[in-house]
């Protein structure tokens, strides 16, 4: 108990021994012999303010400060208005603060007895050991301070009661005045906007006086000028009534003329029905024409020696063409004899055809030949154009032309598509239009590429079906075919086809075609106003070299090559020479390229074919071959 009393500031008198009583620390108290059958005392720390006390008091010095701040703002945001407050309600914060904070004086703490001098209720003293009688005494003691706490709560509560009237009434002001200034603020606006309203209207005033003075002026213009009309109609009005007379006239003639325009227009329509008949009857003799020409023509074409050839040989003493004969063609071979090395002579083998052109011809001379059959094809009919022969006879030359292509050296392809597209416009005038789809694909080892398509874009492979059931017609899926409206864009489809087709080189030619390359351009047209319709394909087709193997001296995959391209080539004779024999079965399906070409080579189809020649004398057994070969599909 003297320690307890100690550590809270209280002053507890000493009596008797109790200075020796005092606890050592490490050390336990030891006990009387008088107090051996009592209970032992226990210590207890040292006792502060209860809690509540403590947090009553700062929550009451918070609530004086807030309510002071608040106090002071508006006072000092009102500059120039007087406002009041109660004075009784106005209470610092410091004063508040201090009171809370102030330290209790000793005299105001009660003092605790030391255990010996303590006293009861009943004023008695109480004895060190009645611990129930000292705990019962604090009890009252807290009780009372609790009461004292009761009723400063109670206090607090008014006074913060208080002052939250205070400050909402604050707010209230605060929320008036910021009212008031934003409606004064509003009034000035509207005050400033009056104001530039009616310096406008008043510049708008003087602008509007000045136009009248100036539409005064004009008016005095115009009265001048409806004088001077006035006059003028008057003369106008003379010159019309001359005018009508006049157009009475014309209209008397324009009846005349238009009894004439109707019987030309008569005439005309009866003209139109003469060119039609005309027209197609020049269809039918044309048609008549080229079927006593023969459907199926083969013409002989022998290209000139290249440069570095004529290194090689001199002259063409082994190749004849009859001056009073351009349909025929003479090979001479000198032949040993087996017994000895004297010449035995010269072997000749004749060949005729439907036409025969020698290395001096030229690319025009060649195509007036094939003109009247381009002119078939724009007429209704399937045609069909290829080129055949060895590797290296010019069969590319012939068909498309070289790399540097001029106007001169224009292959049978853009020629055939030039004078196509020439004779559709000729023929708009009398009623026809036309549409054009062209597409480009070559058969390389019985497989169908599209030329038209990058290799890398190349998807499945392609495969010829019939367009219906009903239609004879054939085409190929996923092909490329694109519309082409001048000569212009099928040349450019030329070019990226010539990019994409397979060459390579063999000991018969750098640049082999390993491919038969086919150009089809699919010609549909109409003539409403007669109700007729005409569709046909125009293809060109340049075959790939045909080749003995044991001179191009193939391997691998030429050889695969080689095999095919003969393969194909003989089974497109065979088709020919059962076609020309009228054979009941005809193979188309031997071959992907004659099964392509089918409608283009049988029925009313033109076919042509031109059997290309190399002039080199070391060649000569490739040449009898394929004139041999030409020769029986001519005949």
């Amino acid at each position: 108990m003297e320690q307890k009393g100690n550590a809270d500031g209280w002053q507890v008198p000493l009596v008797g021994k109790a200075l020796s009583q005092l606890p050592v620390p490490g050390l336990r108290a030891k006990r009387g012999p008088s107090d051996e059958n009592q209970p032992p005392a226990e210590q207890k720390r040292a006792r502060r303010l209860p809690v509540p006390t403590r947090r009553v008091a700062a929550s009451i010095a918070t609530s004086c400060s807030k309510a002071s701040a608040a106090a002071v703002v508006p006072r000092t945001q009102r500059a120039g208005r007087r406002t009041s407050l109660r004075p009784e309600l106005t209470i610092p914060a410091a004063s508040v603060a201090d009171v809370v904070r102030r330290p209790v004086p000793m005299a105001a703490v009660p003092k605790m007895a030391a255990p010996a001098l303590a006293v009861g209720n009943d004023g008695k003293k109480r004895a060190a050991w009645d611990l129930k009688g000292q705990l019962s005494d604090m009890r009252t003691k807290v009780s009372s301070y609790k009461d004292k706490v009761q009723r400063l709560d109670g206090e607090n509560q008014q006074l913060k009661r208080q002052l939250q009237e205070q400050v909402v009434q604050n707010r209230e002001l605060s929320s008036q005045v910021s009212i008031l200034s934003s409606t004064l603020h509003t009034c000035q606006e509207q005050a400033q906007q009056r104001l530039h309203e009616v310096m406008e209207l008043s510049d708008l005033k003087q602008q509007l006086e000045e136009q009248v003075t100036s539409y005064s002026k004009t008016i005095g213009q115009l009265e001048g000028t409806k004088r001077d009309l006035s006059s003028l109609l008057e003369t106008r009005e003379v010159k019309l009534k001359l005018a009508e007379e006049g157009l009475a006239q014309r209209e008397c003639e324009n009846k005349e003329l238009r009894g004439q325009v109707a019987a030309q227009l008569q005439v005309m329509t009866q003209q139109e029905e003469r060119l039609h008949h005309l027209e197609m009857e020049r269809r039918r003799l044309h048609n008549l024409v080229q079927e006593l020409k023969g459907n199926i023509r083969v013409f002989c074409r022998v290209r000139p020696l290249l440069a570095w050839e004529k290194e090689r040989q001199k002259g063409l003493e082994h190749l004849h063409f009859p001056l009073q004969d351009n349909k025929a063609l003479v090979l001479s071979k000198v032949e040993e004899s087996h017994v000895g090395r004297d010449r035995k002579g010269d072997v000749k083998y004749d060949f005729s055809f439907d036409r025969v052109f020698s290395p001096a011809c030229s690319q025009e001379e060649v195509f007036e030949e094939i003109a009247l059959l381009v002119q078939s094809a724009l007429d209704g009919y399937h045609v069909c154009i290829f080129a055949y022969g060895q590797t290296g006879s010019g069969k590319t030359y012939t068909m498309e032309g070289p790399d540097d292509m001029s106007p001169e050296t224009m292959g049978m392809i853009p020629r055939a598509v030039r004078q196509v597209f020439q004779g559709a416009r000729e023929l708009e005038p009398k009623g026809w239009q036309y549409h054009f789809t062209a597409n480009f694909l070559e058969i390389y080892n019985e497989s169908l590429r599209d030329l038209l398509v990058g290799r890398p874009e190349r998807g499945a492979e392609l495969e010829i079906k019939r367009v219906s059931q009903s239609s004879e017609e054939l085409h190929v899926p996923n092909l490329r075919y694109v519309p082409v409206d001048s000569e212009d864009e099928v040349l450019k489809l030329l070019q990226t086809a010539k990019a994409n087709r397979s060459v390579a080189k063999t000991a018969l030619n750098d640049r082999s075609s390993r491919s038969h390359s086919l150009f089809q351009l699919r010609i549909e047209g109409w003539n409403r106003s007669r109700d007729l319709h005409s569709v046909s394909v125009l293809s060109l087709v340049d075959l790939a070299g045909s080749e003995r193997l044991d001179k191009s001296f193939s391997k691998g995959e030429r050889l695969r090559e080689t095999q095919a391209i003969n393969t194909s080539l003989s089974t497109l004779g065979l088709v020919i020479m059962a076609l020309s024999n009228k054979e009941p079965h005809i193979p188309y399906r031997n071959s992907k390229l004659t099964y392509l070409l089918q409608n283009s080579l049988g029925g009313n189809s033109k076919m042509l074919m031109f059997v290309n020649i190399s002039p080199l004398e070391d060649n000569l057994s490739e040449s009898l071959n394929s004139l041999r070969f030409a020769s029986k599909v001519s005949d």
